[in-house]
């Protein structure tokens, strides 16, 4: 691994910015702090333990998708303010 100066200077290259040498000299702590945290993380055994996407069981909390009737026509356009051509009618947004 580079050191943690060289980092910051080419993942701000990456990311296009533009940083002063006080910048750099600021976030490099920053940099290592985050790098050793990182080293400390592929200390950790995990073999056996199966990937996760959550940390909490997700299942699907959605009902059966049953089909039913609908609105017809004249009852969607029953409240509506504005209608013509069994169309909603709205005002125009865009100057064309």
């Amino acid at each position: 691994m580079s050191t943690p100066q060289l980092d910051v200077r080419y993942v701000a290259e990456l990311a296009r910015f533009r940083l002063t040498e006080e910048e750099i000299a600021e976030f490099q702590p920053q940099m290592e702090h985050v790098l050793s945290y990182i080293a400390k993380l592929h200390e950790v055994n995990v073999e056996g333990i199966e990937p996760m996407a959550h940390t909490a069981a997700v299942f699907n909390v959605f009902r059966p998708d049953v089909a039913k009737d609908g609105f017809t026509q004249e009852e969607a356009l029953a409240n509506a303010p504005h209608s013509g051509s069994g169309l909603f009618l709205v005002p125009r947004m865009v100057e064309g």
